[in-house]
C-alpha cells in the first residue's frame, strides 16, 4: 500500500508514502474512505506531504473525501501540500472548496475545533 490509514477518536487520516497520487492509487483511496465511512468516521486528515504529483483521479479522490466528509457533518482537511499540488488545487479553483493547513498538527487543530465549534452550537 502506497499511504497508510491512522484512525484516531475523532478521525481518520491518510499518510502518503508515495510520490504520485494518481489513477493507479486514487481508487484504493475511494474504497478505503468508504469502509471508514462505514467504520463511522466522517472526519478526514489528508497529509500529501510527500505527494509531488497529483492528477485528475488524485484529485478526484479528494473531491470523494470532502463528499463523504461533508454528506456526513465531517470536514476534510489537506495539509503538506508541495508546490506542484498547491498549484494543481489553486488552478482548478478547489483551494475555495478544501481546508488547506500547512502541517498534520494544524490539521488536528482544525478538526478539534470543528467539533468543539459544532458541539456548542448543539449539532454534535
Amino acid at each position: 500500500m502506497d499511504y497508510e490509514i491512522v484512525r484516531e477518536e475523532k478521525f481518520a487520516s491518510f499518510k502518503f508514502k508515495e510520490s504520485r497520487l494518481n489513477s493507479v492509487i486514487a481508487p484504493l483511496v475511494k474504497s478505503d474512505l468508504v469502509v471508514l465511512n462505514d467504520e463511522g468516521f466522517s472526519n478526514f486528515i489528508v497529509d500529501l506531504s510527500a505527494v509531488k504529483y497529483c492528477d485528475s483521479s488524485g484529485l478526484s479522490a479528494i473531491l470523494v473525501a470532502n463528499r463523504i466528509a461533508k454528506e456526513h457533518q465531517g470536514i476534510l482537511v489537506l495539509c503538506g501540500l508541495q508546490p506542484s499540488v498547491q498549484k494543481l488545487i489553486e488552478i482548478s479553483q478547489l483551494d475555495h472548496i478544501l481546508n488547506i493547513v500547512p502541517t498534520y498538527n494544524e490539521a488536528m487543530d482544525y478538526i478539534f475545533m470543528d467539533n468543539l465549534e459544532k458541539e456548542l452550537d448543539g449539532l454534535v
